[in-house]
């Protein structure tokens, strides 16, 4: 059976473990960015604290992505926990990292401006230091997703969602017939939920980024 004829008779299939496997990525990348956020917010102003966030974010990188989801089995169970834990976890640093490094590179006076005409601390944040940091998160945003698109077909070892599964399919039958048709599809699957996750990125940067702070 050729590639096209696969496509075709597994179409259906492939569409659900696609779909899931866009939701799994989504969902993980808002709650890391939601968290990746906070815990730059907390720890830019102090130059020990940002460090650890960094270092402990980018530890966690260190672990095997398939040593993390077996370790997480016993725990959590098989299916969509050790998926989204794992993926939250690793999608942490980039946006950990550049939420950091963008409310740092603010502009102090503009943040005394706004001192000046009045505003609180937390209005300050919401309303100068965050938007202007908006473009180095986004990017940060933009990385890790690319990341877990990756990472999340390892989830299909844990019996989680998504397109690892077509994957892990193909390598547990190599040598038969479709076996390479089931990881290619799964691999292009992929390749392209990734395309298509940056380029809604790049739609959400001219939307939200202002023309004159755009990189």
């Amino acid at each position: 059976m050729s590639f096209w004829e696969y496509l075709g008779n597994q179409h259906q299939q492939l569409l659900t473990d696609a779909y899931q496997h866009a939701s799994a990525v989504f969902q993980c990348m808002v709650i890391a960015t939601l968290l990746g956020i906070l815990i730059g917010v907390v720890t830019y102003r102090s130059g020990w604290a940002g460090s650890l966030a960094i270092t402990s974010t980018a530890t966690i990188l260190t672990i095997p992505s398939l040593a993390a989801i077996g370790l997480l089995i016993p725990l959590v169970g098989l299916g969509v926990a050790p998926t989204v834990i794992t993926l939250t976890l690793y999608g942490l640093l980039p946006v950990v990292r550049n939420a950091i490094v963008g409310l740092r590179g603010v502009d102090p006076a503009l943040v005394d401006a706004a001192k000046g005409i009045g505003m609180s601390r937390l209005a300050r944040l919401c309303r100068v230091e965050l938007p202007l940091a908006w473009p180095p998160i986004l990017t940060g945003i933009r990385v890790s997703t690319q990341m877990l698109m990756g990472i999340a077909a390892i989830a299909a070892y844990a019996s989680g969602p998504g397109l690892g599964n077509e994957i892990f399919r193909g390598i547990a039958s190599l040598g038969s017939a479709n076996a390479l048709n089931q990881v290619l599809a799964g691999t292009l699957g992929i390749v392209i939920l990734a395309l298509l996750f940056d380029a809604a990125y790049v739609l959400l940067g001219r939307l939200t980024i202002p023309r004159g702070i755009r990189v």
